[in-house]
């Protein structure tokens, strides 16, 4: 840590990038994602979903989402241990996914935890490697409430404007 640094500043950075994540994922907005991750990060999904680079992931997923509905991330439970310019963090994540499957709304909700390795490099927090760790899961049929949502999985989302602090 340097000395305009604080433990609590740390945390909080890390934290963020934590929860940009999920947002990158969210409104499949690729910079946000590969900011999460160092240049060199890795990603490990398990065999069967994803292993490779943290930008790859980040490319993989969107191509992904962009088949779906909608879809939503939540994390919680976020543990964080700092040692100087190092970390590690295990964070709770909650996805729910929508898909057309057949003409049938069809729901999965993905439940895991994101087992991360941090440093922080030129001042940035970012992703070294991450593992995660599947926990379990769920697919129904689902009939959706006949409230159409206004949210969009881009920059037009609302909350871009509101972020940006823009009228």
């Amino acid at each position: 840590m340097t000395a305009t640094r604080t433990r609590a500043d740390d945390i909080q950075a890390i934290t963020k990038q934590i929860y940009n994540y999920c947002r990158s994922m969210d409104r499949m907005d690729k910079e946000i994602g590969y900011a999460v991750w160092h240049e060199d990060g890795l990603a490990d999904y398990g065999e069967t979903i994803f292993q490779g680079t943290g930008r790859g992931f980040i490319d993989f997923v969107t191509d992904t989402h962009a088949r779906m509905i909608s879809h939503s991330h939540q994390v919680a439970n976020i543990i964080i241990n700092l040692d100087g310019d190092r970390a590690g963090s295990e964070s709770y994540v909650t996805g729910a996914l929508r898909f057309d499957i057949d003409g049938q709304l069809t729901q999965v909700i993905v439940r895991g935890r994101y087992c991360d390795r941090w440093s922080c490099r030129n001042g940035r927090w970012a992703i070294d490697k991450r593992v995660f760790v599947h926990d379990f899961d769920e697919r129904r049929t689902i009939d959706a409430i006949q409230f159409p949502g206004w949210s969009t999985r881009d920059k037009n989302d609302p909350s871009y404007a509101i972020l940006a602090l823009e009228d």
